[in-house]
């Protein structure tokens, strides 16, 4: 029997059917009928477990619809963070952070870890060799930081992100490129260079973009969230068997 692995996120929500570490389609989603979205999931076939982590508190009355589609339903959210203190991870993190900590460690398991996610903000996450979680950052991601320059001043476009970035500019949208593009390059290297022999893993949406810009030893794993939930369902799973 299938478990349903669920990422509400601030833009986007990303749900896949999992089977231990083994990961299927993902299915993806940007609006406002969320509910709506896991119930259409939730028809098709009746998850083992279901596992949720959102960036928002989920209703009451939406945990009781998706406890009655499911064998056991776990939710990562602002009032459910027992998960994390089981885990030892501390509560103040974003339940997705969580999620990307424990596939962390398990997929290196005794080695430090340094993980960058590119998202609507980027989150560096410091982990040592034992798996403890030592410290992290957070800032604006990419398009957050575009959007921001294009709102908070009168003059300034509103750029795509894009394929060429100069170091400098020497237009408006070049300008902003270079100071944006270039400016998380030196932010992640810079942060990389604190723990220059940690194992380092890039995900999230943007992840991809970044990784060949910065010269070092990447893994790129966009799914890393989805992971682990996944770990979460099967450890669930094998606990109460």
């Amino acid at each position: 029997m299938a478990n349903l692995i669920v990422d509400i996120g601030n833009t986007a929500v990303k749900a896949s059917w999992s089977e231990g570490m083994t990961i299927g389609k993902t299915y993806r989603y940007q609006g406002e009928r969320v509910r709506k979205f896991i119930l259409s999931l939730l028809e098709k076939e009746k998850p083992e477990v279901l596992v949720i982590s959102s960036a928002y508190e989920i209703p009451s009355q939406d945990e009781k619809l998706y406890k009655e589609a499911c064998g056991a339903l776990i939710l990562l959210d602002s009032a459910h963070t027992q998960l994390l203190k089981e885990n030892d991870i501390p509560e103040y993190l974003s339940c997705d952070r969580a999620a990307s900590i424990i596939a962390s460690r398990h997929l290196f398991e005794g080695k430090p870890v340094t993980v960058v996610d590119f998202g609507t903000t980027i989150a560096v996450d410091f982990l040592d060799k034992d798996g403890k979680y030592e410290s992290g950052t957070v800032s604006l991601g990419v398009r957050s930081r575009l959007k921001a320059i294009n709102r908070y001043s009168r003059s300034l476009p509103l750029i795509e992100m894009p394929e060429e970035v100069p170091l400098t500019g020497d237009s408006f949208e070049s300008s902003i490129a270079a100071g944006v593009i270039s400016g998380i390059k030196f932010e992640i290297e810079g942060y990389l260079g604190l723990h220059p022999d940690n194992i380092v893993i890039f995900t999230g949406g943007d992840s991809n973009y970044f990784v060949k810009r910065i010269k070092k030893s990447i893994f790129a794993i966009c799914n890393l969230v989805l992971l682990g939930l996944a770990l979460i369902a099967d450890e669930y799973v094998r606990k109460n068997k």
